[in-house]
């Protein structure tokens, strides 16, 4: 196969997944990957929010998006901001279904013991757009007979 052919494989492969937005506010900005390398698109608060000590809050990013069916948004923290504040993403990563179609809201909690303060349009968290394979159980009377069997439970390797 040529350089050429290869290159255009990969291009189509890497194509980005098209998700429309609609904007609660025109003034907001929206996601968008910090590097060329990142996974993950910085979303922004859409207001000023104080969170106060131990408090969970839900932070508007006032954005709604149309995810296609087969996959989901993952919401999860800023690794900068969770190493220089208290602010953590108690249901990281979060899921944003391909039928919800409301605002998108960041869980947020404040682990410290001071008001933790975020300006309109500061980068709060992260976004990734993640496949999703669906399921079909198949009722058995045992699945010892499938796959490796490996002896041993939780924590059974030492780790």
């Amino acid at each position: 196969m040529n350089k050429q052919l290869i290159d255009e494989i990969i291009k189509e492969l890497n194509k980005p997944i098209p998700i429309y937005v609609t904007k609660i506010n025109p003034d907001i900005s929206l996601p968008f990957y910090a590097t060329n390398g990142s996974s993950g698109m910085d979303i922004k608060t859409s207001t000023d929010i104080i969170i106060k000590a131990h408090e969970t809050v839900l932070i508007p990013t006032g954005l709604k998006m149309a995810i296609p069916q087969g996959y989901e948004i993952q919401i999860r923290p800023r690794s900068g901001l969770s190493l220089k504040t208290n602010l953590r993403i108690p249901n990281s990563p979060g899921t944003i279904d391909s039928d919800y179609k409301d605002e998108i809201k960041i869980i947020a909690y404040n682990a410290g013991l001071e008001d933790i303060k975020f300006n309109k349009n500061d980068r709060i968290a992260q976004i990734v757009l993640c496949k999703v394979e669906k399921i079909t159980f198949i009722l058995k009377d045992t699945i010892d007979d499938i796959g490796f069997n490996r002896e041993g439970g939780f924590g059974h390797t030492g780790t």
